[in-house]
């Protein structure tokens, strides 16, 4: 004996499926910091290697700004509120 399959009715819900965009945490350029204390913290905080540590610098440097780490909101907000109290200008978007 078999018993037929049964169906199930699907719910009208829409559901957004799309994966989250990731944050990232951007360091921007000031006249403040030595190039070398940040590219200490950025070993420190995130321990990067010196070469990464010095080229993401440069690129704060140079450009103007660096993305430094990425992740969810909640990780990125704790590394820009670790960065400002290193006194670094940094902040958090979507990432693009």
């Amino acid at each position: 004996m078999t018993t037929a399959p049964v169906e199930l009715e699907r719910p009208d819900i829409e559901e957004d499926v799309r994966p989250q965009l990731p944050w990232v945490t951007i360091v921007w350029n000031d006249p403040i910091n030595l190039m070398s204390y940040v590219t200490y913290v950025f070993q420190t905080v995130f321990g990067y290697s010196k070469r990464k540590a010095h080229k993401l610098m440069l690129d704060v440097h140079y450009k103007g700004r660096a993305v430094v780490s990425s992740g969810t909101r909640e990780e990125m907000e704790r590394d820009v509120q670790v960065l400002h109290q290193y006194g670094l200008w940094a902040t958090l978007q979507h990432d693009e």
